[in-house]
């Protein structure tokens, strides 16, 4: 925790020098208000963390007021910074060509428009992005198997990630999820990780639940509703985030597996944040151990919340399904998620015969802003493999 929040103030601090120093140079601003241009950005480079403070020590109502103005703030910042990165790369490559042609490059310089138009495109894109992280999308996937039934019509799977239900995301947006997953009637209800985010104090308190387990509770798939760890819940409490989604009607799969009618078998690992902490195996081997115990006549669904497979799993599971990336949640850091993990989002049918599907997340983390990156709500029908026809017959 302790190189997160290093790393995070340097980047985001660095963020916010970047964007005062251009401010400075384009609009040269007086000295009293680049003062006071230069506190806020201190305090808003510290205000996301002091925002989860003031939550650990049971002041949410504050801190919800601080993750509101902190985490729009943060999105804005995140926009703006790449605009403006991309302008000035543009300007620079301006003024190198007028220099090596000859010309006077001071009038390609334009830094004042350049900040102009950038504050205007980060404004209009923010706005945009707050009503897209509101608009889910249902994402459908089909795959043909010969290993259930053929009787069966199909298996029908819900997958719902990175939900970051805390003071941020609460119960009206999950009301909203849960409604759509009803209206799909999936026989199987899976959360890949980061359900929670944040202590939850106001239940923690009293360890009440009621809110959050009756909304689950409408929700009845006839061969259950399965759940992994993620970071986030580790972040929030080991403890707790475990009690919570149990609460909730979901059975955690730790590491573990159960088979189900119909000839589907499901599993699960917990989040390398979970076994660094618990000094586990490596993650790879017991993640090994666990898909080679799973009975490959059965169509084997893995959850694993982070969108990696090692090479000598794949074929030793049909299905993964992961999350973890928010394909970047507001581009351009789709590119920076896509470079740490290749299967960034969608779905890929690897080599030796074995699919991950990842999805988009379906709420927000941080900024409650989606850019390019609408939340998604996964269905996936598992049906029979229709019999090859035979030419003559």
């Amino acid at each position: 925790m302790k190189l997160f929040l290093c790393f995070f103030l340097t980047v985001y601090g660095s963020m916010h020098l970047y964007i005062f120093i251009r401010f400075l140079q384009a609009f040269r601003p007086s000295r009293n208000f680049s003062a006071m241009m230069f506190l806020f950005m201190g305090l808003a480079t510290a205000a996301p963390i002091l925002a989860r403070l003031c939550e650990h020590a049971g002041r949410e109502a504050i801190a919800r007021f601080m993750a509101w103005g902190s985490y729009c703030w943060m999105g804005f910042i995140f926009i703006l910074v790449s605009i403006l990165l991309t302008l000035d790369i543009f300007r620079f490559a301006v003024m190198a060509f007028y220099r090596i042609r000859g010309c006077d490059a001071s009038s390609a310089n334009g830094l004042r428009v350049a900040c102009e138009l950038a504050l205007i495109l980060a404004i209009i894109v923010s706005i945009y992005g707050f009503f897209e992280a509101r608009s889910i999308r249902t994402e459908r996937i089909t795959i043909q198997t010969a290993k259930i039934p053929a009787t069966v019509n199909r298996i029908r799977i819900a997958q719902i990630s990175d939900v970051h239900l805390g003071f941020m995301v609460q119960e009206n947006r999950l009301k909203k999820i849960l409604t759509i997953v009803k209206t799909e009637d999936p026989d199987i209800l899976v959360s890949t990780g980061d359900l929670f985010d944040g202590r939850l104090s106001r239940w923690e308190k009293t360890s009440n639940y009621q809110p959050l387990s009756d909304l689950f509770e409408s929700v009845k798939p006839s061969h259950g509703k399965f759940a992994i760890t993620g970071n986030h819940e580790y972040y929030m409490g080991p403890d707790f985030a475990l009690d919570v989604t149990k609460a909730c009607g979901f059975q955690l799969l730790r590491n573990e597996y159960v088979e189900l009618p119909n000839g589907i078998a499901i599993g699960g690992s917990d989040d390398p944040a979970w076994e660094r902490a618990s000094k586990s195996p490596p993650h790879d081997s017991a993640e090994t151990q666990l898909l080679r115990s799973m009975p490959p006549d059965s169509f084997r669904v893995y959850l694993k919340h982070r969108p990696t497979v090692a090479s000598q799993n794949d074929g030793l599971f049909d299905l993964q399904l992961s999350g973890h990336t928010h394909h970047g949640q507001i581009f351009p850091f789709y590119l920076l998620a896509k470079l740490q993990y290749p299967y960034c989002d969608g779905t890929t049918y690897l080599a030796n015969g074995s699919i991950i599907h990842v999805s988009r997340g379906t709420g927000t983390w941080g900024p409650p802003i989606r850019f390019l990156a609408p939340p998604e709500i996964t269905i996936i029908d598992i049906v029979p493999k229709k019999p090859t026809e035979k030419n003559g017959n």
